[in-house]
């Protein structure tokens, strides 16, 4: 694969973050916070008629970019901030570049900064990270 530092990672894109979803994660994980799924609590935090996304959920929007473009064992390390909450509705896409090339242990690596964009907004979740690029 040809990577070259300053390169943007393909998106993916989320046109519209499902509620059903979260309420389905919240049940896997064991998460009591209502925020998941009862409207009326993310209402009285002042983030309307919307429920809020789990962070794994975001982080994972994130990785389904990453596995499309380098593929499912890829990724060797992931560094994420949630500086804002992504809400039922929200159109989201995985954004990314390429920061430097590396080699180490052997693998050929590419040290990325990843985002999540919510169109005309500020990006709910930042982070970086690392995945084999292979020759």
């Amino acid at each position: 694969m040809k990577v070259a530092v300053g390169d943007e990672i393909p998106e993916w894109d989320m046109p519209s973050v499902r509620p059903e979803r979260m309420r389905t994660m919240a049940a896997i994980l064991r998460d009591p916070n209502p925020v998941h799924w009862d409207r009326r609590v993310p209402a009285k935090l002042g983030y309307g008629d919307h429920t809020i996304n789990q962070g794994p959920l975001g982080l994972s929007y994130m990785v389904n970019m990453l596995h499309a473009w380098t593929g499912p064992t890829s990724i060797r390390r992931i560094v994420m901030r949630f500086p804002m909450a992504v809400l039922d509705g929200d159109h989201i896409i995985a954004r990314g570049r390429v920061t430097a090339i590396r080699e180490h242990a052997g693998e050929r690596l590419a040290d990325c900064d990843i985002w999540l964009h919510r169109p005309g907004t500020e990006n709910p979740l930042e982070g970086t990270a690392t995945v084999v690029i292979g020759d």
